[in-house]
């Protein structure tokens, strides 16, 4: 235990801050001010995409003055690795979707399978509309689709592994106060 301690302290030592807490919080309120501009007469069905849209999520909530059901789910292709496998829905949506307007908030937009597959099973189960907010666009040309683009981005990040405000480094550091990447990685 004590040296996944010293390791996760040593790769936090070792990061580039590439994002301050400071940006990070500039970044959350502009993107609140935009989704209030599209969806405030709307009653949207905000989820939350666990782990990773926890962080963006708590802080973006109390930003958003109307009416807002929110809920959560867990699908994850990680499993706290660095690279993505097969997706795995840990937690199913139970909510109804039918003819709801729903809005998916996650931590990073990097390839998007997980975003696109999320948006695929929420249109297949009824929504009329399907937006995504992330907090962080990753730039490269790996994506999914090739005009990819969540409907509400914080910040364009390099293509570089990163961890903080919701994002992990073999699950660890999601806590981080900004925006890191892994040195070398």
């Amino acid at each position: 235990m004590t040296d996944t301690v010293a390791e996760m302290n040593q790769v936090m030592a070792d990061a580039d801050c590439l994002v301050t807490e400071q940006q990070v919080h500039t970044a959350i309120n502009t993107m609140a001010q935009e989704i209030a501009d599209r969806l405030k007469d709307s009653n949207p069905l905000l989820f939350c995409v666990m782990n990773g849209g926890l962080i963006l999520t708590g802080q973006l909530l109390p930003k958003l003055h109307f009416p807002v059901q929110a809920e959560y789910m867990h699908a994850t292709r990680y499993r706290q690795e660095t690279t993505g496998g097969i997706l795995e829905w840990k937690l199913r949506p139970d909510a109804d979707l039918n003819d709801r307007t729903v809005l998916i908030v996650d931590d990073i937009l990097d390839e998007g399978t997980t975003l696109c597959a999320i948006a695929d099973y929420c249109r297949a189960h009824g929504a009329r509309e399907v937006l995504t907010a992330v907090l962080v666009d990753k730039q490269h040309d790996r994506k999914a689709r090739p005009d990819l683009k969540a409907d509400f981005t914080g910040m364009e990040v390099e293509d570089r592994f990163l961890f903080g405000y919701g994002m992990d480094y073999k699950g660890y550091w999601r806590n981080a106060p900004g925006i890191y990447a892994v040195k070398g990685l």
